[in-house]
């Protein structure tokens, strides 16, 4: 099988034109700023409108621009820095946690979740499910694994459904002492569920942050957090700032 040159294969046309796109944004134009028509931007840089609109979906994927019915397309504000792991040492829903509890279901775990748990396959366990918002947009949803065995005494709470059952299951873990936690992040496609929550359609891009917590030797709790990828900077142990702009450097 023959090997391709890169150097040879020339860019796409639209993907040139999001190039000159971003620089315009960058010198010409201010957060929450309305872009002018398609007709009138395909006209301005000599392309056709098709060419255009791949150009323009690329920049709301990057989280550059943002495209509401009835409004148009405007300048997307900067992303928001979202910490992500900042304590080593918190149990979800410590004090300080920015996480907002919504409902608490017994369900069975998907498999992958099933396995990092190490439970009998079948086995439900309470699956917490949290949102977190963040200048007033919301950014996140997560769903947090914890098997039976992790809150055994929960069985003596008062603990309705909905939220006030998760707010319990989360008060009971907080018993444990946690021993570390290790964290992965991967890109994926929001679910139908998780979309809705979201304000996302489903199948856009999103971050996905799996975080197995251990106490007692063993997997205490999985938590999986779907993050917007078009709005969110994920920070861990720390935070950085970074601008839009070529001329602008992180600091």
């Amino acid at each position: 099988m023959g090997t391709t040159q890169l150097e040879s294969v020339p860019e796409p046309k639209y993907w040139h034109l999001k190039t000159v796109l971003t620089e315009a944004l960058d010198s010409e134009f201010s957060v929450g700023e309305i872009l002018p028509n398609e007709r009138d931007l395909a006209a301005r840089f000599g392309v056709a409108r098709a060419t255009l609109r791949q150009a323009l979906e690329q920049l709301e994927l990057e989280g550059r621009l943002q495209r509401r019915r009835g409004v148009g397309t405007t300048v997307a504000p900067p992303r928001v820095g979202v910490a992500v792991g900042a304590e080593g040492h918190t149990w979800p829903g410590a004090t300080g946690d920015d996480w907002q509890p919504t409902d608490c279901t017994d369900v069975v775990p998907p498999a992958a979740v099933a396995d990092l748990l190490e439970t009998e396959q079948g086995e439900q366990v309470h699956t917490v499910r949290r949102s977190r918002v963040s200048q007033g947009r919301p950014v996140a949803a997560e769903l947090l694994y914890i098997p039976h065995s992790s809150v055994p005494d929960l069985s003596a709470i008062d603990a309705p459904s909905g939220a006030a059952r998760a707010r319990a299951v989360l008060r009971e873990l907080q018993h444990l002492e946690l021993e570390g936690r290790d964290q992965a992040v991967e890109l994926g496609s929001v679910s139908a569920e998780d979309a809705k929550e979201l304000d996302r359609l489903p199948g856009a891009p999103v971050l996905v942050v799996t975080t197995r917590f251990h106490s007692g030797g063993r997997t205490a709790a999985v938590s999986v957090a779907t993050y917007r990828a078009d709005t969110c900077r994920l920070t861990f142990g720390g935070d950085i700032e970074i601008h839009h702009g070529p001329e602008r450097r992180a600091s």
